[in-house]
């Protein structure tokens, strides 16, 4: 982990496949990021609200018909930068959404890192996303 570039960062990933969840959070990990994982969408909305995090990582289907955009909404009413990955590209973002950043799914670490680094504003770690 010599190569570390986000160090003391807070990751949140909401993802409904657990081998895709593992993967990230071990691609994040790797990164230097510290990790939360939702796998549900009632678990990710209560992160989003309470958890501490620099970033996010949001597959967009999460499964019996629940779609991430409340995940999303909080974290933008709180300002923090977010990215959506999914296997149908910006075609399945709900409207408001269709600036941000996606990753195609499958998609590699080094993909992700350059994405992170684009979204996060420079300078140390915030852990006040509270005021945009």
């Amino acid at each position: 982990m010599a190569n570390a570039p986000l160090r003391g960062r807070r990751a949140l990933v909401v993802e409904d496949e657990s081998l895709v969840a593992m993967l990230v959070e071990d691609m994040l990990l790797d990164l230097g990021a510290k990790v939360e994982v939702a796998m549900r969408l009632c678990e990710a909305v209560r992160q989003a609200r309470e958890g501490v995090f620099d970033f996010a990582i949001l597959d967009v289907n999460l499964g019996d018909g629940d779609r991430s955009d409340a995940v999303a909404d909080v974290l933008a009413a709180r300002c923090i930068p977010f990215v959506f990955a999914t296997g149908y590209g910006g075609r399945g973002l709900a409207a408001r959404y269709l600036a941000v950043p996606t990753l195609q799914k499958p998609y590699y670490q080094h993909d992700l890192e350059l994405l992170i680094e684009r979204i996060l504003p420079a300078g140390r770690p915030s852990a006040d996303h509270e005021a945009c």
